[in-house]
Protein backbone atom coordinates (compact mmCIF):
# COMPACT_ATOMS: atom_id res chain seq x y z
CA UNK A 1 0.00 0.00 0.00
CA UNK A 2 1.83 3.42 -0.97
CA UNK A 3 2.12 5.99 1.67
CA UNK A 4 -0.45 8.93 1.69
CA UNK A 5 0.93 12.33 0.48
CA UNK A 6 1.90 14.89 2.94
CA UNK A 7 -0.56 17.75 3.04
CA UNK A 8 0.32 20.71 1.50
CA UNK A 9 3.09 22.69 3.19
CA UNK A 10 3.94 20.02 5.74
CA UNK A 11 7.31 19.32 4.94
CA UNK A 12 7.80 22.90 4.55
CA UNK A 13 6.42 23.84 8.13
CA UNK A 14 8.55 20.82 9.91
CA UNK A 15 11.86 22.43 8.13
CA UNK A 16 11.04 26.11 9.60
CA UNK A 17 10.37 24.97 12.90
CA UNK A 18 13.18 22.94 13.11
CA UNK A 19 15.57 25.55 11.68
CA UNK A 20 13.82 28.06 13.88
CA UNK A 21 14.12 25.84 16.92
CA UNK A 22 18.03 25.57 16.35
CA UNK A 23 18.89 29.27 15.29
CA UNK A 24 16.80 31.15 17.58
CA UNK A 25 18.00 29.77 20.27
CA UNK A 26 21.65 29.89 19.48
CA UNK A 27 21.66 33.42 18.60
CA UNK A 28 19.62 34.52 21.82
CA UNK A 29 22.73 32.10 23.74
CA UNK A 30 25.47 34.43 21.76
CA UNK A 31 23.20 37.90 22.54
CA UNK A 32 22.75 38.31 19.58
CA UNK A 33 19.03 38.59 19.50
CA UNK A 34 15.93 36.15 17.94
CA UNK A 35 15.89 38.29 14.64
CA UNK A 36 20.09 37.66 13.77
CA UNK A 37 18.69 33.70 14.72
CA UNK A 38 15.36 34.13 12.44
CA UNK A 39 17.36 35.39 9.47
CA UNK A 40 19.73 32.91 9.58
CA UNK A 41 17.26 30.26 9.75
CA UNK A 42 16.19 31.92 6.56
CA UNK A 43 18.84 31.53 4.61
CA UNK A 44 19.62 27.85 6.10
CA UNK A 45 15.98 27.43 4.59
CA UNK A 46 15.98 29.65 1.62
CA UNK A 47 16.89 29.56 -2.13
CA UNK A 48 20.70 29.06 -1.44
CA UNK A 49 20.46 26.73 1.40
CA UNK A 50 17.85 24.04 1.59
CA UNK A 51 15.79 25.80 -0.84
CA UNK A 52 12.66 24.07 0.86
CA UNK A 53 10.38 27.08 -0.56
CA UNK A 54 11.62 28.10 -3.23
CA UNK A 55 11.65 32.15 -3.62
CA UNK A 56 10.77 33.97 -0.86
CA UNK A 57 7.82 35.28 -2.40
CA UNK A 58 5.62 32.68 -1.79
CA UNK A 59 5.52 32.93 2.01
CA UNK A 60 6.25 36.79 2.42
CA UNK A 61 2.72 37.78 1.79
CA UNK A 62 1.68 35.44 4.71
CA UNK A 63 4.53 36.44 7.13
CA UNK A 64 3.76 40.21 6.64
CA UNK A 65 0.11 39.26 8.88
CA UNK A 66 3.09 39.37 11.51
CA UNK A 67 3.41 43.04 11.22
CA UNK A 68 -0.40 43.55 10.48
CA UNK A 69 -0.77 41.89 14.28
CA UNK A 70 2.45 43.53 15.64
CA UNK A 71 0.66 47.01 14.62
CA UNK A 72 -2.83 45.73 15.51
CA UNK A 73 -1.11 45.02 19.32
CA UNK A 74 0.76 48.38 19.59
CA UNK A 75 -2.50 49.88 19.17
CA UNK A 76 -4.21 48.40 21.73
CA UNK A 77 -1.76 50.14 23.95
CA UNK A 78 -2.90 53.52 22.73
CA UNK A 79 -6.05 55.35 23.17
CA UNK A 80 -6.74 58.44 21.21
CA UNK A 81 -5.47 61.38 24.34
CA UNK A 82 -2.31 59.56 24.45
CA UNK A 83 -1.35 59.54 20.59
CA UNK A 84 -2.34 63.03 20.57
CA UNK A 85 -0.05 63.40 23.16
CA UNK A 86 2.53 62.19 21.17
CA UNK A 87 1.77 64.38 18.02
CA UNK A 88 4.93 66.42 18.54
CA UNK A 89 7.08 63.31 18.43
CA UNK A 90 5.46 61.70 15.39
CA UNK A 91 4.44 64.46 13.08
CA UNK A 92 7.61 66.62 13.76
CA UNK A 93 10.45 64.03 14.57
CA UNK A 94 9.16 61.50 12.60
CA UNK A 95 8.64 63.95 9.46
CA UNK A 96 11.90 65.58 9.90
CA UNK A 97 14.01 62.19 9.72
CA UNK A 98 11.91 61.25 6.82
CA UNK A 99 12.73 64.43 4.73
CA UNK A 100 16.31 65.14 6.03
CA UNK A 101 17.42 61.47 5.81
CA UNK A 102 15.75 61.03 2.29
CA UNK A 103 17.01 64.48 0.91
CA UNK A 104 20.95 63.14 2.29
CA UNK A 105 19.98 60.04 0.56
CA UNK A 106 19.10 61.42 -2.45
CA UNK A 107 22.09 63.53 -3.13
CA UNK A 108 24.42 60.59 -2.53
CA UNK A 109 22.69 58.51 -4.90
CA UNK A 110 22.64 61.79 -7.54
CA UNK A 111 26.44 62.31 -6.84
CA UNK A 112 26.71 58.30 -7.76
CA UNK A 113 25.29 58.82 -11.35
CA UNK A 114 21.48 58.41 -10.57
CA UNK A 115 19.06 60.12 -12.11
CA UNK A 116 16.85 62.36 -10.14
CA UNK A 117 13.43 60.09 -9.64
CA UNK A 118 15.22 56.68 -8.66
CA UNK A 119 17.78 58.57 -6.77
CA UNK A 120 14.80 60.21 -5.21
CA UNK A 121 12.09 56.73 -4.57
CA UNK A 122 15.52 54.82 -3.64
CA UNK A 123 16.47 57.87 -0.92
CA UNK A 124 12.99 57.92 0.57
CA UNK A 125 12.05 54.63 0.50
CA UNK A 126 16.05 54.08 2.24
CA UNK A 127 14.92 56.44 4.83
CA UNK A 128 12.37 54.39 6.18
CA UNK A 129 13.14 52.01 8.94
CA UNK A 130 12.09 48.48 9.83
CA UNK A 131 8.94 48.30 12.33
CA UNK A 132 9.23 44.83 12.73
CA UNK A 133 12.84 44.81 13.41
CA UNK A 134 12.65 47.76 15.54
CA UNK A 135 9.93 47.11 17.61
CA UNK A 136 11.08 43.35 18.02
CA UNK A 137 14.11 44.49 19.31
CA UNK A 138 13.04 47.18 22.15
CA UNK A 139 10.34 44.35 23.13
CA UNK A 140 12.99 42.19 23.77
CA UNK A 141 15.57 44.15 25.34
CA UNK A 142 11.99 45.49 27.84
CA UNK A 143 12.90 49.25 26.46
CA UNK A 144 9.71 49.97 24.48
CA UNK A 145 8.73 52.38 27.77
CA UNK A 146 11.38 54.21 28.37
CA UNK A 147 11.74 57.41 26.77
CA UNK A 148 13.99 56.27 23.96
CA UNK A 149 11.77 54.04 22.80
CA UNK A 150 8.61 56.02 23.12
CA UNK A 151 10.43 58.36 20.85
CA UNK A 152 11.55 55.77 18.21
CA UNK A 153 7.77 54.21 18.18
CA UNK A 154 6.77 57.64 17.49
CA UNK A 155 9.56 57.74 14.22
CA UNK A 156 8.39 54.24 13.04
CA UNK A 157 4.65 55.31 13.00
CA UNK A 158 5.00 58.39 10.71
CA UNK A 159 7.15 56.43 8.49
CA UNK A 160 4.00 53.73 8.59
CA UNK A 161 1.93 56.61 7.21
CA UNK A 162 5.03 57.98 4.96
CA UNK A 163 4.42 54.79 2.89
CA UNK A 164 0.91 56.12 1.56
CA UNK A 165 2.03 59.63 -0.55
CA UNK A 166 5.61 57.56 -1.62
CA UNK A 167 4.00 55.32 -3.76
CA UNK A 168 1.81 58.27 -4.68
CA UNK A 169 4.66 60.09 -5.91
CA UNK A 170 5.89 56.70 -8.07
CA UNK A 171 3.16 57.26 -9.40
CA UNK A 172 3.66 60.84 -10.24
CA UNK A 173 7.40 60.52 -11.31
CA UNK A 174 6.71 57.57 -13.93
CA UNK A 175 6.81 57.89 -17.46
CA UNK A 176 4.19 59.40 -19.24
CA UNK A 177 1.20 56.49 -19.60
CA UNK A 178 2.25 55.07 -16.62
CA UNK A 179 0.41 57.36 -13.68
CA UNK A 180 -3.15 57.84 -12.58
CA UNK A 181 -5.49 60.02 -14.45
CA UNK A 182 -6.22 63.31 -12.39
CA UNK A 183 -10.24 62.12 -11.96
CA UNK A 184 -9.06 58.67 -10.64
CA UNK A 185 -6.94 60.10 -8.61
CA UNK A 186 -9.46 62.15 -6.92
CA UNK A 187 -11.69 59.31 -6.78
CA UNK A 188 -8.99 57.46 -5.51
CA UNK A 189 -8.72 60.28 -2.58
CA UNK A 190 -12.75 59.75 -1.73
CA UNK A 191 -12.64 55.99 -1.80
CA UNK A 192 -9.30 56.23 0.74
CA UNK A 193 -11.21 58.70 3.61
CA UNK A 194 -14.31 56.66 3.20
CA UNK A 195 -12.47 53.50 4.64
CA UNK A 196 -11.02 55.03 7.18
CA UNK A 197 -14.45 56.60 8.20
CA UNK A 198 -15.75 53.11 8.08
CA UNK A 199 -12.91 51.75 10.19
CA UNK A 200 -13.13 54.47 12.90
CA UNK A 201 -17.23 54.21 12.76
CA UNK A 202 -17.05 49.93 13.10
CA UNK A 203 -14.34 50.21 15.78
CA UNK A 204 -15.70 53.11 17.53
CA UNK A 205 -19.36 51.46 17.98
CA UNK A 206 -19.52 48.17 16.58
CA UNK A 207 -16.74 46.22 17.53
CA UNK A 208 -17.66 46.50 21.34
CA UNK A 209 -21.41 45.25 21.30
CA UNK A 210 -20.15 42.46 19.38
CA UNK A 211 -18.11 41.14 21.49
CA UNK A 212 -19.99 41.40 24.42
CA UNK A 213 -22.47 39.11 22.84
CA UNK A 214 -19.81 36.74 22.01
CA UNK A 215 -18.42 37.37 25.32
CA UNK A 216 -21.56 35.75 26.56
CA UNK A 217 -21.36 32.55 24.43
CA UNK A 218 -18.74 31.68 26.91
CA UNK A 219 -16.99 29.91 23.59
CA UNK A 220 -13.35 31.23 23.94
CA UNK A 221 -12.62 30.07 20.06
CA UNK A 222 -14.74 32.02 18.92
CA UNK A 223 -13.95 34.98 20.80
CA UNK A 224 -10.33 34.15 19.44
CA UNK A 225 -12.26 33.82 15.58
CA UNK A 226 -13.33 37.21 16.32
CA UNK A 227 -9.94 38.62 17.76
CA UNK A 228 -8.40 37.86 14.37
CA UNK A 229 -11.03 39.23 12.40
CA UNK A 230 -10.99 42.84 13.64
CA UNK A 231 -7.32 42.82 13.31
CA UNK A 232 -7.02 41.17 9.59
CA UNK A 233 -10.49 42.69 8.68
CA UNK A 234 -8.99 46.51 9.26
CA UNK A 235 -6.37 45.17 7.85
CA UNK A 236 -7.92 44.07 4.35
CA UNK A 237 -10.13 47.07 4.40
CA UNK A 238 -6.96 49.39 4.19
CA UNK A 239 -4.95 47.09 1.47
CA UNK A 240 -8.45 47.67 -0.75
CA UNK A 241 -8.43 51.56 -0.93
CA UNK A 242 -3.99 51.14 -1.47
CA UNK A 243 -3.17 52.24 2.29
CA UNK A 244 -0.91 50.08 4.29
CA UNK A 245 -2.20 47.08 6.09
CA UNK A 246 -0.25 47.74 8.93
CA UNK A 247 -1.71 50.90 9.16
CA UNK A 248 -5.16 49.66 9.32
CA UNK A 249 -4.38 47.19 11.82
CA UNK A 250 -2.99 50.16 13.66
CA UNK A 251 -5.72 51.95 13.73
CA UNK A 252 -8.22 49.61 14.57
CA UNK A 253 -6.39 48.77 17.40
CA UNK A 254 -6.25 52.52 18.96
CA UNK A 255 -9.76 52.49 18.79
CA UNK A 256 -10.10 49.49 21.00
CA UNK A 257 -7.44 50.44 23.12
CA UNK A 258 -10.67 52.09 25.89
CA UNK A 259 -12.71 49.00 24.91
CA UNK A 260 -13.10 46.46 28.01
CA UNK A 261 -11.87 43.61 25.69
CA UNK A 262 -8.54 45.16 25.18
CA UNK A 263 -6.60 42.33 27.51
CA UNK A 264 -8.45 39.44 25.98
CA UNK A 265 -7.84 40.50 22.58
CA UNK A 266 -3.66 41.40 23.41
CA UNK A 267 -3.54 37.66 24.99
CA UNK A 268 -5.30 36.06 22.33
CA UNK A 269 -3.37 37.09 19.15
CA UNK A 270 -0.47 36.82 21.06
CA UNK A 271 0.78 33.74 20.04
CA UNK A 272 -0.11 34.09 16.65
CA UNK A 273 1.77 37.61 16.49
CA UNK A 274 4.57 36.38 17.49
CA UNK A 275 4.68 33.24 15.07
CA UNK A 276 4.35 35.25 12.36
CA UNK A 277 6.57 37.97 12.93
CA UNK A 278 9.41 35.07 13.39
CA UNK A 279 7.91 33.85 9.80
CA UNK A 280 8.47 37.52 8.29
CA UNK A 281 12.00 37.22 9.50
CA UNK A 282 12.36 33.72 8.14
CA UNK A 283 11.50 35.27 4.41
CA UNK A 284 13.50 38.47 4.73
CA UNK A 285 16.34 36.31 5.34
CA UNK A 286 15.28 34.19 2.62
CA UNK A 287 15.35 37.05 0.12
CA UNK A 288 18.97 38.09 0.28
CA UNK A 289 19.84 36.79 -3.17
CA UNK A 290 23.76 35.43 -2.44
CA UNK A 291 24.13 34.81 -6.42
CA UNK A 292 23.72 38.62 -6.59
CA UNK A 293 25.92 39.71 -3.42
CA UNK A 294 28.40 37.77 -5.25
CA UNK A 295 28.84 39.65 -8.00
CA UNK A 296 27.61 42.97 -6.52
CA UNK A 297 29.40 42.70 -2.99
CA UNK A 298 31.65 45.86 -3.50
CA UNK A 299 28.69 48.10 -4.40
CA UNK A 300 26.89 46.49 -1.67
CA UNK A 301 29.60 46.48 1.07
CA UNK A 302 29.82 50.47 0.30
CA UNK A 303 26.05 51.22 0.88
CA UNK A 304 25.36 49.21 3.37
CA UNK A 305 27.73 51.43 6.13
CA UNK A 306 26.25 54.42 4.25
CA UNK A 307 22.82 53.72 4.88
CA UNK A 308 23.51 52.96 8.55
CA UNK A 309 25.72 56.03 9.47
CA UNK A 310 23.86 58.51 7.81
CA UNK A 311 20.78 57.47 9.23
CA UNK A 312 22.17 57.24 12.82
CA UNK A 313 23.80 60.54 12.24
CA UNK A 314 20.24 61.90 11.05
CA UNK A 315 18.69 60.36 14.19
CA UNK A 316 20.87 61.37 16.74
CA UNK A 317 21.49 65.08 15.36
CA UNK A 318 17.50 65.22 15.18
CA UNK A 319 16.71 63.21 18.48
CA UNK A 320 19.00 65.68 20.37
CA UNK A 321 17.62 68.67 18.98
CA UNK A 322 13.73 67.53 19.94
CA UNK A 323 15.00 66.98 23.54
CA UNK A 324 16.51 63.80 24.14
CA UNK A 325 19.94 62.84 26.15
CA UNK A 326 23.17 62.18 24.40
CA UNK A 327 22.55 58.25 25.17
CA UNK A 328 18.95 58.29 24.58
CA UNK A 329 19.91 59.99 21.21
CA UNK A 330 22.67 56.88 20.34
CA UNK A 331 20.04 54.27 21.41
CA UNK A 332 17.79 55.59 19.22
CA UNK A 333 20.12 55.80 16.13
CA UNK A 334 21.38 52.30 17.02
CA UNK A 335 17.80 51.07 17.05
CA UNK A 336 16.75 52.45 13.58
CA UNK A 337 19.45 52.74 10.82
CA UNK A 338 18.25 50.14 8.74
CA UNK A 339 15.94 49.69 6.21
CA UNK A 340 12.18 48.50 6.33
CA UNK A 341 9.65 46.27 4.90
CA UNK A 342 8.16 48.94 3.60
CA UNK A 343 10.81 49.45 1.56
CA UNK A 344 10.19 46.18 -0.59
CA UNK A 345 6.77 47.52 -1.39
CA UNK A 346 8.07 50.95 -2.49
CA UNK A 347 10.48 49.25 -4.52
CA UNK A 348 8.94 46.68 -6.20
CA UNK A 349 5.81 49.67 -7.28
CA UNK A 350 8.71 51.97 -8.33
CA UNK A 351 10.25 48.94 -10.73
CA UNK A 352 7.22 48.18 -12.06
CA UNK A 353 6.09 52.40 -12.93
CA UNK A 354 9.63 51.84 -15.13
CA UNK A 355 10.83 54.65 -12.53
CA UNK A 356 13.77 52.22 -10.76
CA UNK A 357 15.86 49.93 -12.89
CA UNK A 358 15.94 46.03 -11.80
CA UNK A 359 19.38 46.27 -11.02
CA UNK A 360 19.02 49.11 -8.62
CA UNK A 361 16.06 47.54 -7.11
CA UNK A 362 18.10 44.48 -6.24
CA UNK A 363 21.38 46.63 -5.06
CA UNK A 364 18.47 48.41 -3.08
CA UNK A 365 17.19 45.31 -1.41
CA UNK A 366 20.10 43.57 -0.60
CA UNK A 367 21.01 46.80 1.33
CA UNK A 368 17.92 46.86 3.30
CA UNK A 369 18.60 43.37 4.21
CA UNK A 370 22.04 43.38 5.62
CA UNK A 371 21.04 46.71 6.92
CA UNK A 372 18.48 44.49 8.99
CA UNK A 373 20.97 41.74 9.77
CA UNK A 374 23.68 44.19 11.47
CA UNK A 375 21.42 46.56 13.43
CA UNK A 376 21.33 43.68 16.75
CA UNK A 377 24.91 43.62 16.08
CA UNK A 378 24.77 47.62 16.28
CA UNK A 379 22.52 47.48 19.26
CA UNK A 380 24.71 45.11 21.01
CA UNK A 381 27.96 47.19 20.46
CA UNK A 382 26.36 50.21 22.17
CA UNK A 383 25.33 48.53 25.26
CA UNK A 384 28.88 46.74 25.58
CA UNK A 385 30.46 50.16 25.13
CA UNK A 386 27.71 51.57 27.52
CA UNK A 387 28.39 48.89 30.13
CA UNK A 388 31.60 49.99 30.29
CA UNK A 389 31.17 53.62 30.71
CA UNK A 390 28.33 53.85 32.88
CA UNK A 391 28.62 54.51 36.50
CA UNK A 392 28.11 51.42 39.32
CA UNK A 393 24.50 51.68 40.25
CA UNK A 394 24.13 53.89 37.34
CA UNK A 395 20.37 52.91 35.29
CA UNK A 396 18.20 53.87 32.71
CA UNK A 397 15.25 55.50 34.00
CA UNK A 398 11.50 53.97 32.42
CA UNK A 399 8.93 56.24 32.85
CA UNK A 400 4.99 55.40 32.14
CA UNK A 401 4.76 53.95 28.40
CA UNK A 402 2.11 55.35 26.01
CA UNK A 403 0.11 52.19 27.19
CA UNK A 404 -2.15 52.02 29.79
CA UNK A 405 0.25 53.25 33.06
CA UNK A 406 0.87 50.49 35.42
CA UNK A 407 -1.81 49.69 37.41
CA UNK A 408 -0.86 49.80 41.43
CA UNK A 409 -3.90 47.17 42.32
CA UNK A 410 -5.20 44.65 39.78
CA UNK A 411 -8.57 43.89 41.13
CA UNK A 412 -9.79 40.92 39.91
CA UNK A 413 -13.70 40.00 40.04
CA UNK A 414 -15.73 43.56 40.12
CA UNK A 415 -19.11 42.26 41.55
CA UNK A 416 -20.19 44.10 44.65
CA UNK A 417 -17.53 43.58 46.71
CA UNK A 418 -14.83 44.35 43.90
CA UNK A 419 -16.69 47.66 43.45
CA UNK A 420 -16.61 48.44 47.00
CA UNK A 421 -12.43 47.66 47.41
CA UNK A 422 -12.21 49.85 44.02
CA UNK A 423 -14.21 52.76 45.70
CA UNK A 424 -11.94 52.92 48.75
CA UNK A 425 -8.86 52.38 46.97
CA UNK A 426 -9.46 55.34 44.29
CA UNK A 427 -10.56 57.53 47.20
CA UNK A 428 -6.70 57.68 47.89
CA UNK A 429 -6.28 58.37 44.38
CA UNK A 430 -4.65 55.03 43.51
CA UNK A 431 -4.55 53.86 40.15
CA UNK A 432 -6.87 50.53 39.92
CA UNK A 433 -7.17 48.45 36.89
CA UNK A 434 -10.11 45.69 37.36
CA UNK A 435 -10.93 42.51 35.17
CA UNK A 436 -13.50 40.28 35.19
CA UNK A 437 -15.54 37.56 32.93
CA UNK A 438 -19.49 38.34 33.43
CA UNK A 439 -20.44 41.05 30.49
CA UNK A 440 -23.60 42.06 32.19
CA UNK A 441 -21.20 43.09 35.03
CA UNK A 442 -19.13 44.95 32.56
CA UNK A 443 -21.71 46.92 31.31
CA UNK A 444 -22.86 47.57 34.45
CA UNK A 445 -19.49 48.65 35.70
CA UNK A 446 -19.30 51.38 33.04
CA UNK A 447 -22.92 52.83 33.64
CA UNK A 448 -21.29 53.32 36.62
CA UNK A 449 -17.91 55.28 35.22
CA UNK A 450 -15.72 52.79 36.14
CA UNK A 451 -13.06 51.25 33.64
CA UNK A 452 -13.06 47.24 33.50
CA UNK A 453 -11.67 44.94 31.19
CA UNK A 454 -13.05 41.42 29.97
CA UNK A 455 -10.64 38.81 31.01
CA UNK A 456 -10.55 34.65 32.40
CA UNK A 457 -8.89 35.09 35.77
CA UNK A 458 -7.26 31.75 35.70
CA UNK A 459 -5.14 32.23 32.54
CA UNK A 460 -2.01 33.73 32.80
CA UNK A 461 -1.93 35.42 29.45
CA UNK A 462 -4.71 37.72 30.03
CA UNK A 463 -3.55 38.09 33.63
CA UNK A 464 -0.09 39.79 32.25
CA UNK A 465 -1.83 41.76 29.43
CA UNK A 466 -3.87 43.04 32.38
CA UNK A 467 -0.58 44.63 33.86
CA UNK A 468 -0.30 42.11 36.90
CA UNK A 469 3.36 41.44 35.96
CA UNK A 470 4.16 44.80 37.08
CA UNK A 471 1.32 45.04 39.81
CA UNK A 472 2.78 46.15 43.54
CA UNK A 473 -0.71 44.73 44.64
CA UNK A 474 -3.65 42.26 43.25
CA UNK A 475 -7.02 42.06 45.22
CA UNK A 476 -8.99 38.76 44.22
CA UNK A 477 -12.47 39.13 44.69
CA UNK A 478 -13.88 36.49 42.37
CA UNK A 479 -17.10 34.38 44.26
CA UNK A 480 -15.27 30.98 42.57
CA UNK A 481 -13.00 29.70 44.84
CA UNK A 482 -11.68 27.06 42.14
CA UNK A 483 -10.80 30.48 39.75
CA UNK A 484 -9.63 32.00 42.82
CA UNK A 485 -6.72 28.77 43.52
CA UNK A 486 -5.88 29.02 39.55
CA UNK A 487 -5.38 32.18 39.72
CA UNK A 488 -3.10 32.20 42.70
CA UNK A 489 -1.18 30.15 41.07
CA UNK A 490 -0.46 31.70 37.59
CA UNK A 491 -0.02 35.35 39.84
CA UNK A 492 2.23 33.54 41.86
CA UNK A 493 4.71 32.17 38.85
CA UNK A 494 3.68 35.88 36.99
CA UNK A 495 4.66 38.40 39.58
CA UNK A 496 5.86 36.29 42.64
CA UNK A 497 6.83 39.67 44.60
CA UNK A 498 3.01 40.91 44.46
CA UNK A 499 1.10 40.77 47.67
CA UNK A 500 -2.16 38.81 47.13
CA UNK A 501 -5.14 40.44 48.73
CA UNK A 502 -7.86 37.93 48.71
CA UNK A 503 -11.71 37.51 49.51
CA UNK A 504 -12.93 34.35 51.43
CA UNK A 505 -15.98 33.22 50.46
CA UNK A 506 -16.21 30.78 54.07
CA UNK A 507 -13.92 29.37 56.76
CA UNK A 508 -12.79 26.47 54.40
CA UNK A 509 -12.35 28.80 51.99
CA UNK A 510 -10.19 31.52 54.30
CA UNK A 511 -7.90 27.96 55.65
CA UNK A 512 -7.21 27.19 52.25
CA UNK A 513 -6.31 30.79 51.17
CA UNK A 514 -3.89 30.56 54.04
CA UNK A 515 -2.06 27.87 53.09
CA UNK A 516 -1.42 28.94 49.91
CA UNK A 517 0.31 32.00 51.60
CA UNK A 518 -1.78 35.09 50.32
CA UNK A 519 -0.51 38.27 52.01
CA UNK A 520 -4.33 38.48 53.29
CA UNK A 521 -7.67 36.92 53.56
CA UNK A 522 -11.35 37.90 54.87
CA UNK A 523 -14.38 36.31 55.20
CA UNK A 524 -16.88 38.23 52.80
CA UNK A 525 -19.37 37.76 55.75
CA UNK A 526 -17.52 38.46 58.67
CA UNK A 527 -17.28 42.47 58.97
CA UNK A 528 -21.06 42.86 58.06
CA UNK A 529 -21.53 39.96 60.90
CA UNK A 530 -19.77 41.96 63.21
CA UNK A 531 -21.17 44.92 62.67
CA UNK A 532 -24.33 43.72 62.76
CA UNK A 533 -23.76 42.17 65.99
CA UNK A 534 -22.64 45.31 67.35
CA UNK A 535 -26.13 46.86 66.24
CA UNK A 536 -28.19 44.22 68.18
CA UNK A 537 -26.00 44.54 71.49
CA UNK A 538 -26.43 48.46 71.21
CA UNK A 539 -30.52 47.74 70.36
CA UNK A 540 -30.44 45.65 73.41
CA UNK A 541 -29.05 48.58 75.62
CA UNK A 542 -25.82 47.04 75.99
CA UNK A 543 -23.15 49.72 77.01
CA UNK A 544 -20.81 50.73 74.16
CA UNK A 545 -17.45 50.26 75.93
CA UNK A 546 -18.97 46.15 77.27
CA UNK A 547 -19.96 46.46 72.98
CA UNK A 548 -16.03 47.54 72.11
CA UNK A 549 -14.82 44.55 74.86
CA UNK A 550 -17.19 41.78 73.25
CA UNK A 551 -15.85 42.58 69.86
CA UNK A 552 -12.76 42.43 70.52
CA UNK A 553 -12.49 39.30 72.67
CA UNK A 554 -14.70 37.85 69.94
CA UNK A 555 -12.01 39.07 67.08
CA UNK A 556 -9.06 37.35 69.87
CA UNK A 557 -11.16 34.37 69.67
CA UNK A 558 -11.52 33.98 66.35
CA UNK A 559 -8.07 34.33 65.28
CA UNK A 560 -6.98 31.56 68.12
CA UNK A 561 -9.48 29.02 66.67
CA UNK A 562 -8.13 29.37 62.85
CA UNK A 563 -4.58 29.29 64.40
CA UNK A 564 -5.75 25.87 65.98
CA UNK A 565 -7.46 24.93 62.35
CA UNK A 566 -4.38 25.29 60.75
CA UNK A 567 -2.52 23.18 63.28
CA UNK A 568 -4.77 20.42 64.07
CA UNK A 569 -7.78 20.41 61.63
CA UNK A 570 -11.03 22.01 61.25
CA UNK A 571 -12.51 20.54 63.87
CA UNK A 572 -10.38 21.95 66.07
CA UNK A 573 -10.56 24.68 68.44
CA UNK A 574 -14.57 24.79 68.75
CA UNK A 575 -14.32 25.60 72.40
CA UNK A 576 -12.95 29.42 71.49
CA UNK A 577 -16.63 29.56 70.08
CA UNK A 578 -18.60 29.57 72.95
CA UNK A 579 -16.83 31.31 75.63
CA UNK A 580 -18.30 34.39 77.45
CA UNK A 581 -16.23 37.04 77.22
CA UNK A 582 -14.99 38.60 80.94
CA UNK A 583 -15.85 41.74 82.38
CA UNK A 584 -12.95 44.53 83.07
CA UNK A 585 -12.99 45.30 86.77
CA UNK A 586 -14.97 48.10 87.03
CA UNK A 587 -13.66 51.99 88.72
CA UNK A 588 -10.34 53.82 87.45
CA UNK A 589 -7.21 52.29 87.85
CA UNK A 590 -5.69 54.01 90.80
CA UNK A 591 -1.38 54.81 90.81
CA UNK A 592 0.92 51.98 90.46
CA UNK A 593 -2.02 49.75 89.87
CA UNK A 594 -1.91 45.94 87.61
CA UNK A 595 -5.69 46.37 86.69
CA UNK A 596 -5.91 47.18 82.90
CA UNK A 597 -6.66 51.02 82.31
Amino acid sequence: MAAEAAPPLFNEAILFLAATVVAVPLARRLGLGSVVGYLAAGLAIGPYGLNAFGAADAILPVAELGVVLLLFMIGLELDAGRLWRMRRDILGLGGAQVLVTGALLTLLLRGAGASWPPALIAGLGLALSSTAFALQILQERGQLATPYGQRGFAILLFQDIAIVPLLALVAILAPAGAGPASGSALAEVGVTVLAVVAVILAGRYLVSPVFLVLARSRAREVMLAAALLVALGSAGIMQMVGLSMALGAFLAGVLLAESSFRHTLEADIEPFRSLLMGLFFVAVGMSLDLGYLAGAWHLVALAVPVLMLVKGAVLWGLARLFGSTNADALRIAVTLPQGGEFAFVLFSAAVLKGVIAPDLASLLTATVILSMLFTPLACLGLDRVAARLQPAGGGHAVVESFGAAVPVVLIVGFGRFGRTVAQILTSEGLAVTAIDNDPDRLAYARALGYRVSYGDATRQDVLSAAGAADAAMIALCVESETVMQQAILALRRLNPAARLYCRATNRHHALALTRLGVEYQIRETFESSLAFGRAALAGLGIPPDRIAQIEEDVRRRDGERMALQLEQGEDAGNDRLHAVTPRRPAGPAGPGSDQDP
